[in-house]
């Protein structure tokens, strides 16, 4: 398994290094309509992404419940604490006897 990570990890590494090339000779070494083109796309996948990123948050935050108020989660623990204390108390009053 991990010699078929390795070869993955090789795989995406050649490709990077030839979608940099192939992008840095049609920025530079391109007719002035293409590299047109590809800065027009490159532009527009920064910001599709950006927004797309936007969007989620906006979304997580639009349906994720809130939060219990503090007050609330400190009246749940004193509860518990009393629990426990009571508990205590019973059972070292249990094992006294």
């Amino acid at each position: 398994m991990p010699e078929r990570d390795k070869l993955i990890g090789l795989g995406l590494m050649i490709i990077s290094a030839i979608v940099i090339i192939i992008y840095l000779y049609g920025l530079f070494f391109s007719t002035e309509k293409i590299a047109e083109i590809l800065i027009k796309i490159t532009i527009f996948a920064a910001v599709a992404g950006v927004m797309g990123i936007l969007g989620w948050i906006g979304y997580t935050l639009a349906t994720t419940p809130p939060p219990k108020p503090i007050e609330e989660i400190e009246k749940e623990i004193e509860a518990e604490l009393k629990k426990l204390e009571e508990q205590a108390k019973s059972e070292k009053e249990g094992a006294t006897k």
